[in-house]
């Protein structure tokens, strides 16, 4: 079975999600696994088609580049037509979380209605009905980072690790660190993560000025970097105002570190999973109040205490993204 993904062949900045997900299917005995290229796509053989984050395909650094691959994609809709390819689709998110225009939209629904098949990552996430649909519970990173060196935490010390992006109310996170700062003399907050435009890192760095207890890493970090940023933290923060997936939670989880999520019904049932102690919830606004209160409880976890993550292996998943592979090419 020839299988084609999304993305590109794995860089340094790639989303190690995908890449664990590309080693963990080529693992598999009569599996071909190929990574994105236009071409690829337009003119070689596969059997699956699978698509991730299909909004990558409608962007661009500059109107040409977004053009281009619009054209391009409407060719590649039509190959998948003529050919009757398998489209599999992974639902991250319950929507892209940038607005797309109207054609971006159009050439978006065309691949919904080309896609018959989808994989969720969890059971909340809804899907159409009638197509074959597999729960993969997303992987963890604990192999990725087992051999990178990680220091000892500190307590007191929160971060925020990820793309840095609106909904993800990294300003607002600042703000509130440093009102419960004044009233506990430990407490430090580092952010890690690139930003995902000049508006939101201005607002980052507008939060945070004059401050020493934050430390402002807008950039890309390599592993070694990231795994420091969270290993010297007792709690990591993800304040997002939309949550339904997190792959910098998984990460936290995977390093040993438990995280403060907004709670919903997706957290709650991450909580139930790996243990309530690591998956702290608040209700509404992040408020200084909540946030000292769960650093407190992550500085009381034991040093070697570990979440249970055996049910987020990469061979399981890699088992259930071919079984649903097959089911779709038999009703094809």
């Amino acid at each position: 079975m020839r299988v084609l993904q999304s993305f590109p062949e794995p860089r340094p900045t790639t989303n190690p999600y995908v890449v664990q997900l590309h080693r963990a299917l080529a693992a598999l005995p009569g599996v071909d696994v190929r990574t994105f290229g236009w071409r690829r796509a337009l003119l070689g053989r596969y059997d699956v088609f699978h698509a991730h984050w299909p909004e990558i395909l409608v962007e661009g650094r500059d109107r040409r580049r977004r053009l281009a691959r619009r054209v391009l994609l409407a060719l590649l809709l039509l190959r998948w037509t003529l050919t009757r390819t398998a489209v599999v689709r992974t639902a991250h998110n319950l929507a892209p979380h940038a607005r797309q225009d109207r054609v971006a939209s159009a050439l978006l629904r065309a691949v919904d209605r080309r896609t018959r098949g989808f994989v969720r990552l969890n059971d909340g996430t809804p899907v159409p009905t009638g197509l074959p649909v597999r729960t993969v519970a997303h992987g963890h990173y604990r192999d990725w980072y087992a051999d990178v060196p990680r220091p000892a935490r500190e307590a007191g010390r929160a971060a925020f690790v990820g793309l840095v992006k609106p909904y993800k109310d990294v300003g607002r996170l600042v703000t509130v660190f440093r009102e419960a700062a004044r009233r506990e003399p430990r407490a430090a907050l580092e952010v890690a993560g690139r930003p995902a435009g000049p508006s939101i890192d201005a607002e980052v760095r507008a939060a945070a000025a004059g401050d020493p207890r934050v430390t402002l890493r807008l950039q890309h970090l390599e592993d070694a970097d990231l795994a420091a940023v969270v290993g010297r933290a007792s709690l990591v923060v993800l304040p997002y105002r939309e949550l339904h997936n997190s792959g910098a939670a998984l990460l936290a989880l995977s390093l040993d570190r438990p995280v403060l999520l907004p709670d919903n019904g997706t957290t709650a049932a991450l909580a139930a999973e790996v243990g309530e102690e690591w998956v702290l919830r608040y209700e509404g606004e992040l408020t200084a109040d909540r946030l000292l209160a769960a650093l407190r409880q992550a500085d009381r976890l034991p040093p070697d205490a570990r979440p249970d993550l055996d049910a987020r292996d990469w061979t399981s998943a890699g088992r259930e993204h071919l079984a649903l592979y097959r089911e779709v090419l038999a009703r094809r």
